[in-house]
């Protein structure tokens, strides 16, 4: 079967330029070459990611979850607490201008980082998805050769069928002729 694709994959090569893309022509070169298609592109876009790339990550996961909104909301609480109870003495009185400072400064910083973690990971995703075509490309092309295979298989054995009914067929007539004379 390795034959059948390695030829389809040659035949539909020669077609022309204009009839496939970059990226048929590169996986219809690996079947006919008879390599892999298919790899852990989740090893590979995590060896591309810089320090910075991971650092965003990590704060995007913190940032985005329960227990961060939770942390958050815990000391907002107890910040404004204080400095409610302690009116006199409060280092940030109502209505709490230097948490606002805070709170804007961390949603100035926290959101292109957060987007910064969201492009990469839609970019991991495209990466994925043209993988995905790849190994199913190659996959169709391998059943198309196997239901080429299959086809000429029973082509021949029909054709081997009627070869034997022919035969058979002449023997039945020299039988007959014979017992005729």
């Amino acid at each position: 079967m390795n034959d059948e694709i390695r030829l389809l994959a040659e035949q539909l090569l020669t077609q022309g330029e204009t009839v496939l893309s970059e990226r048929e022509r590169r996986v219809l070169s690996r079947i006919a070459h008879r390599r892999a298609i298919s790899r852990n592109s989740h090893s590979e876009f995590e060896a591309s990611m810089t320090f910075g790339d991971r650092l965003a990550d990590k704060v995007a996961t913190v940032g985005g979850s329960w227990s961060f909104v939770i942390a958050f909301a815990l000391v907002m609480a107890v910040w404004m607490g204080l400095n409610a109870a302690f009116w006199g003495f409060a280092w940030d009185p109502y209505p709490f201008i230097l948490l606002n400072l805070m709170l804007s400064t961390l949603a100035a910083v926290q959101a292109p980082i957060i987007m910064m973690s969201q492009n990469r990971q839609a970019a991991k995703d495209r990466a994925q998805a043209n993988m995905d075509y790849e190994v199913n490309l190659k996959a169709e092309l391998e059943i198309m050769a196997l239901h080429e295979k299959l086809d000429r298989l029973r082509t021949d054995e029909l054709e081997a069928l009627l070869r034997r009914q022919q035969e058979e067929i002449t023997l039945l007539r020299a039988a007959v002729e014979a017992l005729k004379t």
